[in-house]
């Protein structure tokens, strides 16, 4: 981020003049101190980019006041000014922790190198650590985008369509399916990794708020305006900005979010000079936009910049293949952050939590294992744990058939745990035993016994499901 607010501390007032008349016509926010010690007060009650202090002042000095500093808020830089050009007092600051050392008198531009430098170092180190925190997001969002259902793989194939470019998508999906960890992939995967990514909720903040929150302030805009500030535009300037919940925008606002994507300009609330970004926009919305753009809520020219590409998330009910997934994230997530033992949930509870309709989608989902982690002392989660979605569940939901594909992994991870761990032994043919069985007495079952018939829906011999039904001690009930 550039240098914004700057403090000045010197006993002679036509210096303490000239840097503030020079600093705020480059538009800085400049704060004056006439000595060391309400220089000291005020770096205590407020926060600055930038300290410039003269070396002799009244009280504590200009190097006294750098220990201090150091000791209060050591990310705060400093200049010293002196008008002793001695090595002594150069060798002196710079040891003590400056930034950098000038003599009086100097020529202006010499402030403005100073500060140039500042805001090239600062740069570069701000998009070195936004690199290394995003490169370690970007990993752990690999991990956290959990499916294998043919919705999410058509997903993952749209953002590596349009991850590389700046095209502005619009993702649609009830809440809690996962809008905001879809922006972040795209942005993630994009060219603009290393600049920032900035999430806005437009259906959290109140109205008379949003447009300083997306495009920012000038000082004495309104009331409470003490200093100037950048809005979500500016902040997410070379990167991605995430408008969340955009269908609640007010109408007002639109108008100006479809300027942004047509100029490429904000303007601060209470200025009025436009200010070029290079911000890629994605959205995401839990409404039919095209709905709101009928009932006149929403614009039909903003609907149509935003909808480029759509990406459409479908609901936990409709991928519920993905749920055994899902659980074992969550559990693993779960007992990790509470340092507790892994907790594994029965085959039943697996059953249970596959028939739920999950109105609330992953997040419900996820605080669901939570809560059962939390207040469960056992290593399995039962039925039991989960009581509290049997009464939610109707009958045809609730024996709703999940695939065998499913099934046949819900009973694995139940039972068999980390298979890493497990002694070398006859799993196929136990997994194959186990199947068998209750396959053989659900064709029985329906056949009513008759082992002619059991053994043609099978597609057996006849002598094979005599021995079958022999080797399974299955007994055989005929009507």
């Amino acid at each position: 981020m550039p240098l914004n607010r700057i403090l000045v501390a010197d006993d002679e007032e036509s210096m303490r003049w000239v840097l503030s008349k020079a600093l705020k016509r480059k538009g800085f926010s400049v704060d004056l101190a006439k000595d060391g010690d309400e220089a000291l007060r005020m770096i205590q009650s407020s926060d600055y980019d930038l300290a410039i202090l003269d070396i002799k002042m009244p009280g504590l000095t200009g190097l006294d006041l750098l220990d201090q500093i150091r000791e209060l808020k050591n990310e705060l830089l400093v200049v010293i000014m002196t008008a002793e050009a001695s090595m002594k007092n150069a060798v002196e600051a710079m040891k003590r922790g400056a930034y950098d050392y000038i003599t009086k008198p100097f020529d202006l531009d010499v402030i403005d190198a100073i500060i140039e430098k500042i805001d090239k170092a600062r740069d570069m180190t701000s998009q070195v650590s936004l690199l290394k925190e995003e490169l370690k997001d970007r990993y752990q969002l690999e991990k956290t985008i959990i499916g294998n259902s043919q919705a999410m793989r058509e997903i993952y194939k749209t953002i590596g369509k349009v991850a590389p470019s700046d095209i502005t998508v619009l993702i649609q999906g009830e809440s809690g399916t996962g809008k905001e960890l879809i922006a972040r992939a795209i942005h993630f995967n994009s060219k603009r990794l290393g600049k920032p990514f900035i999430a806005l909720n437009c259906a959290a903040i109140p109205k008379e708020l949003l447009e300083s929150e997306l495009f920012g302030f000038e000082k004495g805009a309104f009331t409470g305006a003490v200093e100037r500030k950048l809005g979500k535009f500016e902040q997410a300037n070379g990167g991605t900005i995430f408008l969340d919940e955009i269908g609640d925008m007010p109408l007002d606002l639109q108008a100006k979010i479809l300027r942004v994507l047509q100029e490429k300009e904000v303007t601060r609330t209470g200025g009025n000079q436009s200010i070029t970004v290079d911000t890629r926009i994605v959205a995401a919305t839990n409404q039919d936009l095209e709905e709101r753009v009928r009932e006149k809520a929403f614009r039909e020219d903003l609907y149509y910049r935003l909808n480029v590409v759509p990406i459409h998330l479908v609901s936990l009910r409709e991928r519920k293949e993905d749920i055994p997934l899902l659980i074992e994230y969550f559990l693993k997530k779960t007992c990790s952050e509470m340092e507790l033992p892994t907790k594994q949930c029965t085959s039943d509870a697996l059953t249970l939590l596959s028939a739920y309709s999950w109105p609330g989608n992953v997040r419900e989902l996820e605080n669901t294992i939570k809560r059962a982690v939390i207040l469960s002392s056992d290593p399995l989660l039962t039925v039991d744990d989960f009581s509290g979605l049997r009464s939610h569940i109707s009958a045809p939901s609730r024996n709703e058939e999940l695939s065998l594909e499913a099934l046949v992994e819900m009973k694995l991870r139940s039972s068999l745990g980390n298979l890493d761990k497990m002694e070398s032994g006859d799993l196929y043919g136990l997994i194959l035993q186990q199947m068998e069985r209750p396959l053989i007495r659900f064709v029985l079952e329906k056949t009513r016994g008759n082992q002619v018939k059991a053994a043609d829906i099978l597609g057996i011999n006849r002598n094979t499901l005599r021995k079958k039904i022999q080797e399974l001690d299955i007994e055989v009930k005929k009507d």
